[in-house]
């Protein structure tokens, strides 16, 4: 069974660490469906965002137990996938907000 190709990005992971790494190693990182391999991550990469992957690294987080007042929980499993691009591939993810920025506010 093919997984759909546009559920398997959950959507881009932004933190502080992950835009060194895209500054730094050309890597950029997303939270995927837990069950996608990493030849799927690959081919959704180079599908949906028009980029050439040169590695694609994976991680599984387990959720936290959580507590609100008596009541005992937890939070949900997720995968990590750190995708490396091939030298000279580039992702925007924030070109379009930068765009916005350039209008005159009416």
């Amino acid at each position: 069974m093919r997984k759909d190709i546009h559920s398997i990005l959950r959507r881009p992971l932004v933190t502080e660490k992950t835009t060194g790494q895209k500054d730094d190693l050309n890597q950029v990182v997303f939270v995927v469906r837990r069950d996608a391999t990493k030849v799927d991550i690959r081919s959704a990469v180079e599908e949906l965002l028009g980029a050439e992957v040169s590695a694609v690294n994976t991680m599984l987080y387990r959720g936290k137990p959580k507590r609100v007042g008596r009541n005992f929980g937890k939070r949900s499993n997720w995968k990590k996938a750190v995708v490396t691009l091939a030298p000279g591939a580039e992702v925007d993810f924030f070109g379009a907000l930068e765009d916005l920025e350039a209008v005159p506010a009416e």
